[in-house]
């Protein structure tokens, strides 16, 4: 419907739609998107007895996947949970599933289209659950800065290092350059591999990643890293500022991870006496540097396994994996806070609910493939490639 249309028809978006078209602002977020004070109210209870019919209908044929950061209406459903490169290898460890269903983002299903066999399909709930980090990187962009590399003559002592949250175009493009991909939990192997190929690293698309990893855990110095504005003519740095730089940051992040502050942080700490600050490493730097613990969402998980009864814990990370979390270790008499006192869930990976999972499921039922996401071949290839060079790493 175009624009026209709607005006004739006199239809106004609302505040949530408002909301996920990102026009609204909060001067706390990096991306400026306003989080509502809770999350959507939940789906139809009948839909529960629909989707099990459905799956049960499927039997093996289905393989559904579960990210951490899902709605607990979807989980539910889910045959594994973990990240995005545990699902995507879980799916391809599951040959006999026709149907690879992803409750995840985009990005998360090309992975997993890339590791799988051709004779599987992976299929995406709703398309419109993308990833705004991953949407940060274009490949026409990657194409630009690599440009911008080698006009100022260090392209090739650049290797590329880019996040598992990136698209199948920039994980190609990656493997093209000689790079690898990373995981928030091997990003300093793959940064210390990439060191010994080259000088320098591109690393995409999460600035903080990057930082945090080459700053924290590698010993680098900020100075050590610059940004690279891909909206900015040369990536708004000069040749000798790239020249100089050993690591060149992707000005890309996580529009859950990138809300929390120092504020956050130190509220936490004087509302909580004694508590414990868990983050994510997708955090800023500052936040980061204040925490007491740091790591990926399985180092999260872990550590509250381990954690002892009635310790205090806030955790810098996504919404419904801290509920989840917190309701789990209750009985355990283990505290769980989410950081930030306003409350913020992804609102792409959201988008997976039940009426879109019981739709693709009743579908697939009916024989009916609906929202396959399928990688070319070219792209696919390359892609492969940079993943293949990560499970290779020491």
């Amino acid at each position: 419907m175009t624009t026209a249309q709607t005006q004739e028809l006199d239809v106004q978006p609302t505040p949530l739609a408002l909301l996920l078209l990102g026009r609204e602002a909060d001067p706390r977020s990096e991306r400026g998107v306003e989080c509502p004070g809770d999350l959507p109210s939940p789906s139809d209870p009948d839909l529960v007895e629909r989707a099990r019919a459905a799956k049960e209908k499927l039997g093996d044929k289905v393989f559904v996947l579960g990210h951490h950061y899902q709605r607990d209406e979807v989980i539910q459903f889910a045959d594994v949970t973990g990240d995005s490169f545990k699902l995507a290898r879980d799916a391809a460890a599951r040959p006999e599933a026709e149907y690879i269903v992803f409750c995840g983002v985009h990005f998360m299903a090309e992975s997993a289209d890339i590791l799988t066999s051709d004779d599987q399909k992976v299929v995406l709930p709703d398309l419109a659950a993308g990833c705004s980090m991953a949407d940060m990187a274009t490949a026409e962009q990657v194409a630009e800065c690599w440009d911008v590399l080698t006009e100022a003559g260090i392209a090739e002592q650049v290797v590329p290092v880019s996040y598992m949250n990136s698209s199948a175009d920039i994980k190609a493009f990656t493997g093209k350059h000689g790079g690898t991909i990373c995981t928030s939990s091997n990003a300093q192997r793959a940064l210390e591999w990439a060191f010994e190929q080259g000088s320098k690293v591109l690393f995409l698309p999460d600035q903080h990643l990057g930082r945090n990893t080459a700053v924290r855990d590698m010993g680098m110095s900020l100075d050590d890293c610059v940004l690279y504005n891909p909206h900015k003519p040369n990536g708004g740095l000069t040749a000798e500022q790239l020249r100089d730089a050993k690591m060149i940051l992707w000005r890309g992040h996580c529009s859950v991870h990138g809300r929390f502050s120092l504020d956050s942080v130190n509220d936490v700490r004087e509302r909580i006496p004694g508590v414990n600050v868990l983050v994510h490493p997708e955090c800023k730097n500052e936040v980061v540097a204040a925490a007491d613990y740091v790591g990926s969402t399985e180092y999260i998980i872990k550590a509250l396994e381990a954690a002892p009864a009635g310790s205090k814990w806030a955790i810098g990370t996504e919404l419904n994996l801290v509920r989840r979390l917190a309701n789990r270790f209750a009985p355990e008499g283990k505290e769980i806070v989410f950081l930030d006192k306003t409350v913020c869930f992804c609102s792409t990976m959201n988008r997976i609910d039940l009426p879109h999972l019981v739709w693709t499921l009743e579908s697939l039922a009916e024989g009916t493939l609906v929202n396959r996401i399928e990688v070319d071949r070219e792209t696919e290839q390359f892609a492969k490639l940079a993943l293949e060079r990560m499970l290779a790493l020491p």
